[in-house]
């Protein structure tokens, strides 16, 4: 029988409710907060029309080779292995999300996608919920960061969604250097929506994109990466808002063509993992350092308890101050 890595199954499903008072007084953004990258891939439907985030000359092939083409994409846009639920209780809770309309389906019905259509953002949504509902202390980030095929109705239809879901668990938009756990904890606040569109302007549950930055390496070579990780973070006290590191590294049409029947699991993210690894368990939280950070495939590695960890670096610090 196969085992689950560590850090997988709901060890870490209470761990913002398990810090200690030090930390639960500090500010949000100076915690380390272990997150997922196009979070929910983890299934895609390869009998839908290919995403219109893709290019035109993916469009055709998969037209060509339809369901064929669709599963070499399926290797290459699935970035995540487990549910919502599974992320949730493995500790991961920020969240990177892209939705769309399905082209030529009647209705404001909106997918999560990532080359390929994936389950509706309703039942997401309400898996959040339940979780959470289960979990009082946790709190998670929702980055609704790219859209596609969507008009006025189908953002009114999301907005109006997300509301009717999290209700007063929605933190309305503060300084962030406000936002503490117990800030939230005491408002009975678990949900942080970021909504990079116009259309939230107004809403006070809807934060802007500008108050979560994540600047994207966009390289296939894990030492670019780490490089570009470091040089965003030095720029990161400029800005009064959250800060995303994204530890992820990006295919290009050449690594695809490569590695066509491997997929981005296999070709690109397995081989470079510890690089990547070794970089997160060099950091450090705190006014400066990482806040949350973003990997493919969470359940490869022991990636949330990696990054949970690093907290204890800050209690050190306060302990060194006090003596």
């Amino acid at each position: 029988m196969k085992t689950r890595p560590a850090g997988i199954g709901n060890v870490n499903a209470d761990w913002m409710g398990s810090l200690p008072p030090k930390l639960s007084a500090m500010p949000l953004k100076h915690l380390a907060v272990p997150g997922s990258h196009d979070s929910f891939t983890y299934w895609v439907d390869v009998h839908a029309p290919v995403g219109p985030d893709q290019k035109a000359f993916v469009k055709y092939l998969a037209t060509m080779f339809s369901v064929l083409a669709k599963k070499v994409m399926v290797k290459w846009a699935m970035t995540q292995n487990l549910t919502f639920k599974e992320q949730l209780e493995a500790g991961i809770r920020y969240f990177d999300l892209r939705v769309s309309s399905k082209p030529r389906e009647s209705g404001k019905e909106i997918y999560f996608i990532h080359g390929l259509f994936g389950h509706k953002v309703s039942e997401g949504l309400l898996e959040i919920n339940s979780f959470l509902s289960k979990h009082r202390k946790e709190v998670v980030f929702l980055d609704f960061n790219h859209y596609y095929a969507m008009g006025a109705e189908h953002h009114v239809y999301l907005l109006t969604m997300l509301q009717e879901v999290f209700g007063s668990k929605l933190c309305n938009m503060c300084a962030v250097d406000s936002v503490t756990l117990d800030y939230l904890w005491k408002n009975k606040y678990q949900v942080i929506v970021f909504y990079h569109h116009p259309s939230a302007q107004g809403i006070p549950v809807m934060w802007p994109g500008n108050k979560i930055p994540a600047p994207w390496a966009n390289t296939t070579e894990p030492n670019k990466l780490t490089q570009f990780l470091e040089a965003t973070l030095k720029d990161r006290s400029n800005h009064g808002s959250f800060h995303v590191s994204q530890a992820i590294l990006t295919p290009r049409v050449n690594t695809v063509a490569k590695g066509l029947l491997w997929g981005l699991r296999n070709y690109l993210v397995e081989r470079n993992l510890p690089t990547i690894i070794s970089w997160v368990e060099a950091q450090r939280p705190g006014l400066d350092g990482v806040n949350i950070i973003t990997s493919d495939f969470v359940e490869l590695t022991d990636f949330a308890n990696i990054v949970i960890k690093l907290n204890n670096l800050l209690l050190s610090e306060q302990e060194r101050k006090q003596r």
